[in-house]
């Protein structure tokens, strides 16, 4: 399933509509949490050790290409300082054209 489809058929049309829900289209609830990661894990077909921690630098990156300045992305990641928020962004090589 790709991203596309995701958002066609779990997450609402509002604006302030979560992108990962629980069975009642709730948001999830830390106690259950791993439990709907590791499923959806499973069902996406990926296997290692993947944690959600690791979803951090592309989504921050993504946001920082949509134009969040430094100091949303450092209160989106609740981080006080700058050293700690850019680990989190990346560079990459199809954005270098476009700021050339």
């Amino acid at each position: 399933m790709t991203w596309g489809m995701h958002f066609d058929i779990f997450v609402k049309s509002e604006s302030d509509a979560f992108v990962f829900t629980g069975a009642k289209g709730a948001q999830l609830r830390r106690s259950t949490f791993q439990r709907h990661w590791r499923q959806g894990l499973a069902a996406a077909g990926l296997t290692g050790r993947i944690h959600f921690h690791d979803l951090r630098p592309p989504g921050n990156t993504w946001a920082a290409e949509a134009g969040a300045t430094l100091r949303e992305l450092m209160d989106r990641m609740g981080h006080a300082c700058t050293r700690a928020a850019l680990i989190y962004i990346h560079s990459r090589d199809d954005r270098h054209n476009c700021v050339a």
